[in-house]
């Protein structure tokens, strides 16, 4: 594992936002965490970000809307969206648009390990 990837939490939930933090370090894992897309989008960090976890519905710019942006700036960190609305649509959109998974709230730790490991374990 690569001491310098970073997983990028974007969450305005502070207590999902936390929560989501210590699931990922407890694998090992560096993070950066932003209450929103927009914080996120102004950070700087999307270069340094080798995996995003982004809650879907957020004040302002939803994390799909910031998934755009991102793509339409060039670059694309895998993505796993968290949702406590998962709609076919949604689905359809985010894999559409390169996102690894949509997972829906309360999200099992297993499939956060299952879905990092696809993104940042490759060779």
């Amino acid at each position: 594992m690569c001491s310098a990837q970073i997983v990028s939490i974007v969450d305005d939930d502070e207590a999902v936002r936390l929560a989501t933090e210590s699931l990922v370090r407890s694998f090992g894992r560096q993070t950066r965490l932003f209450a929103s897309a927009e914080e996120f989008l102004q950070s700087g960090s999307i270069a340094e970000t080798s995996c995003l976890i982004s809650d879907v519905m957020m004040p302002g710019m939803s994390g799909v809307a910031m998934h755009d942006r991102i793509l339409e700036l060039g670059f694309l960190p895998p993505t796993i969206f968290i949702t406590a609305f998962p709609t076919a649509e949604l689905m359809a959109k985010a894999k559409a648009n390169g996102a690894l998974a949509v997972l829906e709230k309360p999200v099992d730790p297993d499939a956060i390990a299952h879905w990092l490991s696809v993104a940042l374990d490759l060779p």
